[in-house]
């Protein structure tokens, strides 16, 4: 390979992913260890053999194209290669002058797996492969195929979820009993047959054979653990990554920068009422920003005694960035008596606090475009932004669990706060989750910068 510049990769897990020889290996398990590089660079070493060629995938193609996505990143490694062309249609794709050919291509749905079929194949490259099923995977396993002279090849790239099979196919090389990677095994080779959606493991091919595989069929495997602390380049280009990923809630952080494949969301993980700042008397005079977060529903407990509550929660913020829970609105309501409470509350509101946003879920559809617009009109002159929730409710807990648990939050004293702090400390694995929906909401809209100013409220 003749570049114009050399590149190469860091000491240590970087260098062992590109130097393994697995058929298959999964390299990463943290944030920050240099996983898009890596299999950005991988391809590079085949470009002068003509006939080569390699996919990389992402799940959806906004993945691939957005600014900063990897599309962006491989101009920064490719175009230092004399001659490699960048083509954007019908496929993103970088030609040498070899005619080898390194593509980008995206399978957001399960059927796109069979776009490939006849396809062959030589390097398949997965960023982030727990974004993608174990359907997927292995129906791409069929198409890794070659003629150009290069045994064919997978690499894959992840960060730890507890969920996907991706946490099933590397368990060898996890501690059961803390998630963390085992080191010592971090590169070590293990051999699989898939046979009839059933793993047959060993430690040598002869394990494999023992329990009645072909030969051919065989896949030698491996994973290969990072971290950000692997990433010596990272940490002097950008020190502030480190911090972001400290500042996260515990079960993110504990994922992205410790690589924990065992962690998962659970009672008291989230929010704990230790945390707490201060309990006020009366709401603090600095507020700069100030939001309604709701949760609807609309069955009266005494047609249903399972039914979910209305919740809505008043949260601010104040000029030192210190978030305040003001009041809270927990009732179990019909239908019409959600939209009248809604709109009394938002008078009430607005009368305490010249500018307070009202910040309401949008059901899905042609049903929510209707909700949105009968809403819209019956609160007309208020602040009111009315959006479809996107996510679960853990994954929108999370950014306002992280300032909870770094003691950002103050409570105004009330007789809602212990019904509420009940439900904070119970979430996720509590049945009843729509105060916390409030609070996310609330705070989501608050922290995307809201415009207020001091001399809107109070």
């Amino acid at each position: 390979m003749k570049v114009e510049k050399s590149i190469r990769p860091q000491k240590g897990p970087q260098e062992l992913f590109l130097s393994t020889p697995a058929d298959v290996c999964i390299y990463g398990g943290a944030a920050g260890g240099g996983k898009s590089w890596s299999i950005l660079y991988e391809p590079l070493r085949h470009v002068d053999t003509p006939g080569f060629n390699a996919v990389i995938f992402r799940r959806t193609m906004p993945q691939i194209m957005n600014t900063g996505s990897i599309w962006e990143a491989s101009g920064n490694i490719y175009r230092d290669y004399p001659g490699a062309q960048p083509l954007k249609t019908p496929r993103p794709r970088w030609i040498f002058p070899s005619g080898a050919v390194v593509s980008f291509a995206h399978m957001e749905m399960e059927d796109t797996k069979y776009d490939w079929q006849g396809a062959e194949i030589c390097l398949i490259e997965f960023d982030e492969l727990t974004h993608f099923t174990e359907g997927q995977f292995f129906y791409m396993l069929s198409r890794n195929r070659s003629t150009c002279g290069i045994r064919p090849y997978v690499r894959a790239t992840c960060n730890p979820d507890p969920d996907s099979f991706v946490a099933g196919l590397i368990s060898w090389w996890i501690d059961p009993d803390t998630g963390y990677a085992i080191p010592e095994r971090s590169g070590v080779l293990r051999y699989f047959v898939r046979l009839d959606n059933e793993i047959l493991w060993g430690d040598t091919r002869q394990d494999v054979l023992e329990q009645g595989a072909d030969a051919d069929d065989i896949v030698s495997f491996t994973f290969i653990a990072s971290s950000l602390f692997d990433n010596k380049i990272l940490l002097e280009k950008n020190p502030t990554y480190l911090s972001n990923l400290k500042a996260m809630g515990l079960v993110d952080r504990e994922r992205l920068l410790n690589g924990n494949w065992k962690i998962r969301p659970a009672a008291g993980l989230f929010f704990k009422r230790s945390q707490i700042g201060e309990i006020f008397t009366e709401v603090p005079k600095d507020l700069v920003a100030i939001c309604r977060g709701w949760d609807l529903a609309a069955t009266d407990k005494d047609e249903d005694d399972e039914a979910a509550f209305t919740a809505g929660v008043l949260m601010g913020r104040r000029e030192n960035g210190r978030f305040v829970i003001i009041d809270v609105i927990n009732r179990q309501l019909k239908a019409g008596d959600v939209r009248g409470t809604v709109l009394v509350t938002a008078k009430m509101d607005h009368a305490k606090y010249r500018w307070c946003r009202q910040r309401l879920p949008q059901d899905p559809g042609q049903a929510g475009k209707d909700q949105k617009a009968s809403y819209m009109e019956m609160l007309a002159g208020f602040d009111v932004h009315m959006i479809p929730e996107s996510g679960d409710k853990a994954t929108r807990a999370e950014p306002m669990a992280a300032q909870w648990q770094h003691g950002m939050f103050d409570l105004v004293a009330g007789e809602w706060n212990e019904t509420y702090l009940n439900q904070l400390e119970s979430f996720p694995d509590s049945k009843w989750k729509d105060m916390v929906d409030a609070s996310s909401s609330a705070f989501n809209e608050i922290t995307l910068g809201m415009g207020f100013n001091i001399d809107n409220l109070l």
